[in-house]
Parts: structure tokens; C-alpha cells; sequence
């Protein structure tokens, strides 16, 4: 039972990003939707800022997105960009929405080194917010992609 519960909790450690991230690594890109940082400190929420522009996270199972079980689409909670559609998230038990694939096109990937070893980076490709990393341990009857994503850097849309 330790040795489980040592796996379990190394995995939640480890398995998103982590606080220790604080660079944004997108500040080189262009993005179509460019503003400042006082612009983006305006728009978003303390929390949202530090998840979307400083590629900080959300606590583990803080997020009510996690177990959102509707149908809808989840979009950048910057730009309302359409991100994941909800027929593809799937409960990983990690604390953070997850999704096995991305609306092609909407996503933006890049490599992160803060931890000391390199891992998947996603962003909005049309305003650059930092929405998490992406893992090879997804579900292995779809595309075995596990997308982990902040809550607050989504909004929900319901579909009608």
C-alpha cells in the first residue's frame, strides 16, 4: 500500500506543470492576439495571469472544469479560441482536465525544460496563453495522448 501511494503521489507531483514554472516561454512567438502585460493583467484574473502568462498552475482538483461531464466545447479562457471538445475529455484522476486530442489548428506545442527534463508545453496558438503540458499516458483505445490543462485558462460553452 506505501509503495502504491508513493507512485500515486510522485504521479500528481510530476504528471502537470509544476509551480516552480514561471518563465513564459512564449515571449519570443508572435501570436495573432499580441498585448502587453498590462493589458493582460487587466483582462485576466490574478490566478489566469500567472496560469496563461507566466505558465504557472492551478492546484491539483481546484478546477470545477475537472469534473465537467457536458457536452460543449472548451475554449482559451483569454481569446474564446475553441480548444477541446468535450467528447474528448476523459477523467485521468490527476486534478486537471484532461482531453485525448485538440481541436486541430488551435494548439500550439513547445518544449519546456523547467523541471530539469523536457515535456510537451501547449498554448492557445491564437493569443499564446500557457494551457499546460501533454503526456503519452492517455487512453489507449483513442490516441494515447493525455492533454492536462488548467481549468482556469479554459471557459466552458455548453452545447445547445
Amino acid at each position: 500500500m506505501k509503495y502504491f501511494l508513493s507512485i500515486v503521489l510522485f504521479s500528481l507531483v510530476f504528471s502537470c506543470n509544476s509551480s516552480a514554472q514561471k518563465k513564459n516561454s512564449n515571449e519570443a512567438e508572435a501570436f495573432p492576439i499580441s498585448k502587453s502585460e498590462s493589458e493582460w493583467k487587466q483582462e485576466l484574473s490574478s490566478e489566469q495571469f500567472y496560469v496563461m502568462r507566466e505558465s504557472g498552475t492551478e492546484r491539483a482538483f481546484s478546477s470545477p472544469l475537472d469534473k465537467n461531464y457536458k457536452k460543449g466545447t472548451y475554449v482559451c479562457s483569454a481569446c474564446e479560441t475553441p480548444l477541446y471538445k468535450s467528447e474528448h475529455k476523459f477523467d485521468s484522476g490527476t486534478g486537471w482536465p484532461s482531453f485525448d486530442r485538440v481541436i486541430e489548428g488551435n494548439v500550439a506545442f513547445g518544449q519546456d525544460n523547467d523541471l530539469g527534463f523536457s515535456r510537451n508545453e501547449e498554448h492557445c496558438a491564437n493569443c499564446g496563453g500557457h494551457l499546460g503540458h501533454v503526456f503519452n499516458d492517455g487512453p489507449r483505445n483513442t490516441t494515447g495522448k493525455r492533454h492536462c490543462i488548467n481549468g482556469v485558462a479554459l471557459k466552458f460553452i455548453p452545447e445547445s
